[in-house]
């Protein structure tokens, strides 16, 4: 056996199948069945589906105050008034901030933005900021992608005659601020679909504000909504499609700049915008304030745009090492038990940039499993904030709202917060928090989930097949990228990588085949047996090489449920074959525990009935052979080990000794009466040339005959007892060994790997009265 590392959830049901999406031509069964899973069964709403249009975008003038606020800015267009942009330091905010700034300059307004610095002053709209407005000039301050949390800074808006329009799209509180006008599609009845992102909100005020569809503006929209990881659904997924298509059209000098820098080549969908382009917006503000991503996508100077795609580029990779040490510290933190690692992960340190605190805090979830906060301490305010990532199961938002006294401030979602608190609170926010996730956690509610939409046969995948798949695209919360299921002895299994720590796989059934590929899962290859009924979870996909196309299913994780046999019979370099896993409990059994049983490793050696001392064995090394097949089997039955390693050796085979038959014994017996003695040591190589028969077969008989009391033997001389008694060969002690022994050997070391793995089968599955002689 081996066991996955995630919790998989097979979310279909093979029995239940829509008619209505069975009738629509020139689709497969696979297509169909995912539709479903998408609640997806009407004719009508699979062609929307599949067809998105703009025409089914929601008029923007259903959300609440949107009337008040394009009106408020008119009113401020025609009176010159400076209108400011507010806006966040992520991906998301500073899509928001770029899509109201063209829209308000498009529409003819005096306007700026400002993105708050993450270190000097935090999330969100601030005292200090709005001040420095109203000294500046600014009466109407229109936030993008932040401010619906903001209640304080409202009331200073409003102490210093500001208008404030607060666009947000962040979870509501329990009080809203007192802004001039709030558009927020939770805050909204009449508003169709609640989960737009920040820039998806702005692109909205931006159609009110000029009274078409600003395509223009798609491709920042798309960016920032794809980055933010809204669900792809309804608006989203009309906005991300169109998006896609604007941004491979664009004309802006900061996206063509960002894409050169970046490396990218083809075609720019949505995964290349969440793990390339997206990473590098966020990266900005995560290192210093976030205003060079903004005049990225509004310059209009190739020169300038060119030295901001390069600035941002080499920000970005100096983020990823910050995040792989900061990362690295927090987790030897944990592990010395330097800070507590509870069912709830908190750990805070001088020092640490908060700017990075939110990957980490993913990093720890990934590698503990459970939900983390990681946070930075400032040892001067003596005040601690960061960022939070959970698991599926712990809605973060819900859960911190319970214990809302103990932050000084917080907002975020259900998988992502920010907080800040006193340092004196951060023992007992991890105390309280890690209450709750014990009053409303299972044990296996903490591994990380896989929803399986399909188990698929190796025939099932086809290019075309793929290529529809993908007409679900683009893919991403609330329309993942299907995880298939596949069960199947794999034809190739090896390491590959400069590090040897990938998995290649292949599975080939007839003429069909599928390629494997397990990033990162080379630790599992000495785990995996030859010829294992091997499952893998993963995502379809192809590969093109040399101009070839291949499909493949890209594995995100793998499993073997039945036993595993290691056939390692007769090696002598055990220490290299054998890796050993943390998870498992090994023994090593030796049947005749003679003062030659040894092997490589630090590992007790075990007799059959030691074992039933031992509560649990995961793996079971053989290093030796039993004297009968049975006490072999008994223990196989009693044990049922997930894993068998048949490590013994043989050095005195009886099974490349010739075996003699009946007639052997009654020619020699004759030969005997005839000659009434034999002296083994004189006459042994004489019979043996005469006969061809082996050596060793003439000294076995003479044993035989000697025990039997058909001979006297001594000093290796033969000769007829006169009076024997009538006797069977079956009762002679020494023939009942050797007749065992070959069928030890024949069983278990000269069988090839398939007899030897029935044989191993049939006795896990076999009640112990039905075995006669191990057959």
């Amino acid at each position: 056996m081996l066991q996955s590392k995630m919790k998989w959830k097979f979310t279909y049901n093979d029995e239940q199948h829509s008619s209505d999406t069975a009738s629509i031509k020139g689709m497969s069964e696979m297509t169909r069945r995912l539709l479903e899973k998408r609640n997806l069964t009407e004719p009508e709403a699979i062609d929307r589906f599949l067809h998105p249009s703009l025409d089914d975008l929601h008029d923007p003038f259903l959300m609440e105050d949107m009337e008040r606020a394009i009106e408020r800015v008119q009113t401020a267009i025609r009176n010159g008034e400076p209108i400011l942009v507010f806006g966040d330091y992520d991906a998301d905010g500073v899509s928001s901030t770029t899509v109201m700034m063209e829209a308000l300059t498009e529409a003819g307004a005096d306007c700026d933005f400002y993105i708050p610095n993450r270190f000097t002053e935090g999330y969100g709209p601030n005292e200090a900021a709005f001040r420095q407005a109203a000294e500046n000039g600014f009466s109407l301050i229109i936030t993008v992608d932040t401010g619906i949390a903001a209640i304080p800074e409202a009331d200073i808006a409003k102490e210093l005659g500001i208008d404030l329009i607060i666009t947000d799209h962040h979870e509501v509180q329990e009080v809203l601020p007192e802004a001039f006008a709030i558009i927020h599609p939770k805050t909204s009845e009449s508003y169709p679909f609640n989960e737009l992102a920040g820039v998806g909100v702005a692109f909205k005020f931006a159609t009110a504000l000029l009274g078409r569809l600003p395509d223009h503006l798609l491709d920042m929209v798309a960016i920032g909504t794809v980055a933010d990881l809204v669900p792809l659904q309804d608006e989203n997924r009309v906005l991300v499609t169109y998006g896609l298509k604007a941004i491979a059209r664009s004309n802006r000098l900061g996206i063509r700049a960002l894409i050169k820098v970046a490396g990218i080549e083809g075609e720019v969908d949505e995964e290349t915008i969440g793990f390339t382009i997206g990473p590098r917006v966020n990266a900005v503000g995560r290192l210093q304030d976030a205003n060079p991503a903004v005049e990225l996508f509004l310059t209009e100077d190739p020169e300038e745009a060119d030295r901001l795609a390069v600035f941002i580029n080499q920000l970005n990779q100096e983020r990823q090492k910050i995040v792989a040490d900061t990362a690295k510290e927090a987790e030897r933190m944990l592990a010395s038990g330097e800070q507590e690692l509870s069912e709830v992960i908190v750990v805070a340190k001088e020092g640490w940039n908060p700017g990075v605190l939110g990957i980490v805090a993913s990093k720890l979830v990934r590698t503990f499993e459970r939900p983390a906060i990681v946070l930075a301490i400032d040892p001067e305010t003596q005040q601690a904030k960061g960022s939070a990532r959970s698991i599926e199961a712990f809605d973060l938002f819900a859960n911190c709202m319970e214990v809302r006294e103990t932050f000084l401030h917080f907002g975020g979602h259900a998988q992502a917060a920010g907080m800040t608190l006193n340092v004196e609170k951060i023992d007992e926010l991890r105390q309280q928090l890690s209450h709750l996730a014990q009053q409303k956690l299972a044990a296996d509610d903490y591994q990380q989930v896989l929803d399986i939409e399909m188990s698929i046969e190796i025939g099932d995948v086809s290019l075309q097949q793929i290529e529809e798949v993908n007409k679900l695209r683009p893919f991403g919360m609330g329309n993942p990228k299907p995880l298939f299921h596949l069960k199947h002895s794999p034809k190739e299994l090896r390491l590959i990588g400069s590090r040897k720590n990938h998995l290649k796989v292949l599975f080939q059934e007839e003429a069909a085949k599928l390629d494997g590929i397990a990033f990162g899962m080379g630790d599992m290859y000495p785990h995996i047996s030859p010829h294992a009924e091997l499952e893998v979870v993963g995502e379809l996909g192809i590969n093109e090489w040399n101009g070839k196309k291949n499909p493949q299913i890209m594995v995100k994780d793998l499993q073997v449920q039945a036993w595993q046999l290691f056939d390692l019979r007769g090696s002598k370099h055990l220490d290299k074959q054998i890796t050993f896993s943390e998870q498992d409990t090994y023994a090593a059994v030796s049947f005749r525990r003679s003062s030659t049983t040894s092997i490589p490793f630090q590992l007790p050696v075990y007799t059959p009935s030691d074992l039933s001392d031992l509560s649990e064995v995961d793996s079971l090394l053989l290093i030796d052979l039993p004297e009968k097949l049975t006490d072999l089997s008994d223990l196989i039955r009693e044990v049922k080990p997930g894993k068998v390693y048949a490590c013994y050796q043989v050095e005195d085979s009886a099974f490349l000794k010739t075996w003699p038959s009946r007639n052997h014994f009654k020619w020699f017996y004759g030969m005997l009466v005839k000659r009434e003695s034999f002296h083994l040591k004189q006459d042994r190589d004489k019979l043996a040339a005469r006969k061809g028969w082996d050596r060793s077969m003439i000294d076995f008989i003479s044993q035989v005959f000697s025990e039997l009391g058909f001979v006297k033997m001594e000093d290796e001389f033969l000769t007829i007892n006169s009076s024997p008694s009538h006797r069977e060969l079956t009762e002679s002690i020494l023939y009942q060994e050797r007749k065992n022994q070959l069928y030890v050997e024949q069983s278990l070391y000269y069988s090839n790997y398939k007899e030897l793995k029935s044989w191993f089968d049939e006795q896990r599955n076999s009640l112990r009265e039905e075995v006669v002689n191990g057959l």
